[in-house]
């Protein structure tokens, strides 16, 4: 038993009680709490793995800004306790409906998988995963993406500050 096994069981346990409660917490700022506590734990585990770009992407990107901005959205549409209600209602039902088509379909995802990792050539294994490497991809490959996804986190901004206006 090393340290490592150790850690990453931790890491794994702490990532999955923190994103239970990110479900099950009643305030939405608790719930983002939470979410914050996943993100660190997972970068965490990408430490273990050897990958820390991936880790310090984890905790720069969605622990620091993607956080900042659901926190912001939260806190300016002024989102309190909402009321809990136990009776099951047609969106409850078609929300648990697709949450069991989603874990059907990752399921037969996983079973398709080849087990066998891919091998890159020695220019490629220097390069993987270098922030250069990944400069490269979302600047040349992912581009169109990168800023769609962008432009959508922007206009969900003004979209919550037009519906906060509306309001007061």
């Amino acid at each position: 038993m090393n340290i490592e096994l150790v850690l990453f069981g931790v890491f794994a346990v702490m990532t999955l009680v923190s994103a239970g409660l990110v479900i099950t917490a009643r305030s939405p700022i608790n719930s983002a709490m939470a979410l914050v506590s996943t993100f660190f734990f997972l970068a965490g585990i990408y430490v273990l793995l050897w990958a820390h770009t991936v880790a310090a992407v984890q905790v720069l990107v969605y622990a620091g800004a993607i956080m900042v901005l659901f926190l912001f959205v939260i806190m300016l549409l002024n989102l309190g306790d909402a009321p809990h209600r136990g009776k099951p209602t047609v969106t409850r039902l078609l929300g648990g409906a697709s949450a069991l088509g989603l874990l059907a379909v990752l399921v037969v995802t996983l079973g398709r998988v080849n087990a066998q990792p891919a091998q890159l050539d020695a220019k490629g294994q220097a390069a993987f995963g270098t922030m250069a490497a990944i400069g490269q991809s979302i600047f040349t490959t992912w581009l169109l993406p990168f800023e769609a996804v962008s432009l959508l986190l922007l206009v969900a901004m003004v979209g919550a500050v037009v519906v906060a206006k509306s309001r007061i």
